[in-house]
């Protein structure tokens, strides 16, 4: 990977940034320190348990799967493909492989038989478990780095983040009954 020079220490965009660059292709007023500070926040947040699971075979894609299915026993399919917002194909070949290897089972419906409800095993909680690990030591890493408040500011970015049209689904999958959004609307 190349090496970038970040040699403004403040965490202030860089004016050098754009130069070289015309208005048409850098517009001013795009927060390219904040966009790039999620990429790389992102890259080496999954990054950790991206080699965990390069052992397994396994990709991002089975994280997410086995994530949903280990907080939330008895997803249905359906629900998952709406949680991922991905297609049946593109979730079908990850969870067959899930399945297959022993980290995911799945049962009908009890009321449908039709509906497909997914279950992680003892080895797929074990590597959830793990990899959660991982990322919760570099959350709390950088929680203890930026104070007492930091988790609620982060928090609360996170939450603006979420698309507008999906927020309240999300911190109630989260947060469940206790989800103080869902309450204050009532």
């Amino acid at each position: 990977m190349a090496d970038l020079n970040f040699s403004n220490p403040s965490g202030a965009p860089d004016s050098r940034a754009n130069e070289g660059r015309s208005s048409a292709t850098a517009p001013a007023g795009l927060r390219w320190d904040i966009i790039e500070l999620l990429f790389f926040a992102y890259r080496d947040f999954v990054g950790d348990a991206d080699h965990e699971l390069e052992a397994f075979g396994f990709g991002r894609a089975h994280h997410r799967v086995l994530h949903f299915v280990y907080r939330y026993p008895g997803l249905k399919v359906a629900d998952l493909l709406d949680v991922l917002r991905i297609t049946k194909q593109s979730l079908g070949r990850v969870l067959k492989q899930l399945l297959d290897e022993g980290y995911i089972v799945q049962k009908a419906g009890n009321n449908d038989r039709r509906q497909r409800l997914l279950f992680a095993t003892a080895k797929g909680e074990a590597l959830v478990a793990k990899l959660a690990g991982l990322q919760t030591d570099r959350l709390n890493r950088a929680l203890r780095d930026i104070g007492p408040s930091g988790a609620d500011a982060v928090r609360q970015f996170l939450r603006a983040m979420i698309d507008r049209d999906d927020p309240d689904k999300v911190l109630e999958a989260i947060f469940g009954a206790g989800n103080p959004t869902a309450k204050a609307k009532e």
